[in-house]
């Protein structure tokens, strides 16, 4: 029988994930194309906000790699925009001219993000976050401009707020109403939240309406309605998407705010469908994902000629993280006369707990700070449960009581347990039972769980260890380092410590790497996992490094480079300060700027520069660009300030030239403050020192990413000395036990703060991790030197690349 043509107009995920149902349902039916008009495959877009953050790259979030298409021998033209449709012709037309026919035609075209109707807003400057290019246009302009506005307080926003202040931006929210994410949280909820993010480093301008950007050529600020103004050289307007309906409109087919359609997903005209952001389904357009698969789930069946039951409308819900924060809500949440409220407020845990019932029903809810029961009570909301023999306190969980037993096991078969994706305990259950899976990563392939936004994973792994009860296999729920391998990270180690393995290429052949030259994943792991394994016999191998390792300066959007030289605990003198300014002036340097981190960084170095502007400096690397030690902040302590207990600059110095130069799985940032005041930010590094009378607080695993934590207390110390001991057994520690590119704020989150303790608590092993950790030191050479006086490197690195 000869295949249908179906085109599919979106390469976005509900798009695609409608494609995936019908390759399940009719495998061989259909000869598929797909137009998209980005350069890209299918991406999660939920995971934008780890791309701003810069530590994460379009492949680590591509849903469906180019690969995919292939295998399903699915035609993808991709940087390409249907415009036009005509139902007569069943042809669909694209800006490249091409002419597609088809049999059965699908419009996902998504939505596009409101840019407010007001004057300025065309300006260089102005952007969206929609994309990966609204987000390279973020990331760049954080490396030459210092504020950031963002229009809209929802959960959009607030993630671009979060990635901008990560990357060292001071960011002002504004946003029209009384309190942030109103539209999925109440007030009590919403103000805090705006406590919390305020006390992450966030401005909130609520109850404000713009009235103009202003500015030349670039904006330069804001003015609002009131009279007000703020200054911003980059505005991110998220205040809301609307379906993209341009091509339905222009083809004919119902439209009113999205695409007409029913029950089936069909549109005003035969064989047209639309799914996803853009389809109006008895008059809502749904934005989340889940409906957006509950739609591609009917629409797959009802093309494939399969029985299914119609599409009746999606009960919302959102659980996520918040910056950090663990926020959900569901259903109908707002109380009112017919509909009453059950509440549990904890102000100084910050946590905060809403039942919505209308009679003895739940209708709706909010939950701020722990949101774990949010699957149950939202299976709840959609079964429109009667709870007429329930203690409605019973329903929210104590806060503050213990845990006990397995979550997934109380759950019922109907209980979500992967809201972006609809899979419930059952399904899941169905597929270890039947389809013999045993890990997560099997879970997600033959399910789809955690394949979105992954938040799922741990009750993923919950139930499957209460499924399989004794057959559980803890070690086999691995994750290999990249699609290279079945290896994981230990193993990968293991074996380099076993065999002796000496060289990537070596590691790659004896352990039977499927791509002869590995990837851009698992290169750099393998060239981290020998040095660390033999710090003073591996030749560090420079071409399985990141750009800015091989280059030892950071890359910039116009192929210059920028330099940061080491400032010890950001302290600086006239003498360094004379030489960074001749630099300047001598090789024309267009930007200096002074980071986050207490440094100068100058922007613009050519790249055929870089050894003559090293030289000249003569002062050490700053290592801005490697994953390692980056900065040691410090406040001007007991010396200057009257509120000091100790030398925090002191401390601040010792540490950084103590371990200046150390690779480890990510970059590292430490800060030393001079007393509980924290001016130089300690609770948010990835170490932290707070002094005391007395001594000093160390905290740990802090980040300013895209999901902000504030350190844990590992200890208080009494001297320098004992502060400088436990500091090293715990960057060795996390040195041999993290994964190549696992924040420390990750990585203490996955083994346990209380595990990290237990280690170093142990005198002996502490003394075996510095001594380790010494060795690791021991071999450290300033890399601006090296390439100054190694001519054939400079040769390879600059000089030939000048010549051609």
């Amino acid at each position: 029988m000869e295949k249908k043509k179906l085109v599919l107009v979106g390469n976005g995920m509900a798009g695609v994930r409608t494609v995936e149902e019908i390759l399940k349902a009719a495998p061989e039916k259909f000869e598929i194309t797909i137009f998209g008009s980005e350069p890209h495959p299918n991406y999660n877009r939920i995971l934008l906000s780890k791309v701003l953050q810069g530590d994460t790259d379009v492949k680590d979030i591509t849903l469906n790699d180019w690969e995919w298409y292939k295998t399903n021998n699915i035609t993808l033209y991709s940087g390409e925009t249907v415009v036009k449709a005509d139902p007569d012709r069943k042809v669909v037309i694209s800006d490249k001219g091409r002419a597609e026919p088809y049999d059965e035609l699908i419009l996902a075209t998504g939505s596009v993000p409101f840019i407010l109707p007001i004057p300025g807003s065309d300006k260089e400057g102005v952007t969206a976050f929609r994309d990966l290019e609204d987000t390279d246009i973020m990331l760049q302009a954080s490396k030459k401009y210092k504020k950031a506005a963002v229009i809209g307080g929802g959960v959009l926003g607030l993630e671009a707020a979060r990635g901008l202040l990560n990357l060292g931006m001071e960011v002002s929210v504004i946003h029209i109403s009384p309190y942030l994410m109103e539209r999925q949280l109440d007030e009590t909820a919403g103000k805090l939240l705006q406590k919390e993010l305020e006390d992450q480093g966030m401005n909130f301008l609520l109850e404000k309406q713009t009235e103009a950007l202003i500015g030349n050529e670039r904006v330069e600020g804001l003015t609002f309605t009131d009279g007000t103004m703020l200054e911003a050289d980059l505005v991110v307007m998220a205040a809301g998407i609307r379906p993209n309906i341009k091509l339905a409109q222009e083809s004919g087919l119902q439209v009113n705010r999205g695409i007409v359609v029913n029950d089936y997903l069909e549109t005003s005209i035969p064989h047209i469908y639309s799914v996803g952001e853009c389809a109006e389904h008895k008059g809502i357009p749904y934005g989340l994902v889940a409906p957006l698969y509950e739609q591609g789930k009917v629409l797959a069946k009802h093309i494939c000629g399969k029985e299914t039951d119609p599409y009746k409308g999606s009960v919302l819900s959102t659980q996520l993280k918040v910056s950090g924060v663990e926020v959900f809500s569901a259903g109908d949440f707002l109380e009112d006369q017919e509909k009453k409220a059950l509440k549990i407020f904890d102000d100084h845990e910050g946590v905060y707990k809403k039942i919505v019932f209308r009679g003895n029903k739940i209708v709706g809810a909010v939950l701020f700070g722990e949101s774990q029961d949010g699957n149950r009570l939202f299976s709840m909301i959609k079964k429109q449960a009667d709870i007429s023999d329930t203690a409605k306190v019973s329903l929210l969980q104590p806060i503050g009581s213990e845990e006990g037993g397995s979550h997934a096991a109380e759950m019922t078969h109907e209980e979500i347990i992967c809201g972006c994706n609809g899979v419930t305990k059952g399904m899941i259950v169905e597929a270890i039972q039947s389809e013999g899976c045993t890990t997560v990563d099997q879970i997600k392939a033959c399910t789809s769980a955690s394949r979105s936004c992954g938040g799922c994973k741990p009750l993923v792994a919950d139930l499957l260890q209460h499924t399989l009860g004794a057959e559980f296999d803890a070690s086999a729920q691995k994750e290999a380092i990249c699609n290279c391998t079945s290896f994981s990270r230990d193993e990968v180690v293991e074996e380099i410590r076993s065999k002796g393995l000496t060289h990537v290429k070596e590691v790659m052949s004896v352990l039977g790497w499927d791509s002869e030259e590995g990837c851009s994943k698992c290169r750099p792991a393998i060239n981290y996992y020998l040095g660390m394994v033999n710090p003073t016999r591996y030749e560090d191998e420079r071409e399985s490094r990141f750009v800015n390792e091989r280059m030892h300066a950071n890359i910039q959007k116009d192929g210059t480079y920028s330099v940061v030289p080491r400032m010890y605990g950001g302290v600086t003198n006239s003498k360094d300060l004379r030489k960074i300014a001749d630099v300047v002036d001598k090789f024309a340097i267009p930007l200096v700027k002074v980071t986050g981190g207490q440094r100068i960084d100058l922007f613009g170095v050519k790249k055929e520069d870089l050894p003559k502007v090293w030289s000249d400096l003569d002062m050490p690397s700053g290592y801005a660009y490697g994953k390692s030690l980056r900065t040691v902040k410090t406040c001007v302590g007991e010396q200057f300030c009257r509120f000091g207990t100790q030398d925090s600059m002191g401390v601040g110095i010792a540490l950084e030239k103590k371990f200046e130069g150390l690779q480890t799985p990510h970059k590292v940032k430490m800060a030393v403050s001079a007393c509980p005041r924290s001016c130089a930010e300690s609770g948010f590094k990835d170490i932290g020192f707070i002094g005391i009378d007395g001594g000093w607080e160390i905290y740990v695993g802090g980040n300013g990413g895209t999901h902000v934590r504030g350190g844990d207390l590992l200890y208080k110390v009494k001297t320098d000395d004992e502060l400088m001991e436990v500091t090293g057994a715990y960057l060795q520690y996390y040195r041999e036990t993290a994964n190549y590119l696992e924040r420390t704020s990750a990585w203490v989150e996955r083994v346990g703060l209380a595990h990290v303790q237990s280690v170093l608590d142990d005198k002996e092993k502490r003394k075996e991790l510095n001594a380790r950790m010494d060795e690791a030191l021991s071999v450290h050479k300033d890399p601006w030197k090296e390439i100054i006086n190694n001519h054939k490197t400079k040769m390879e690195l600059f000089e030939n690349l000048v010549r051609t």
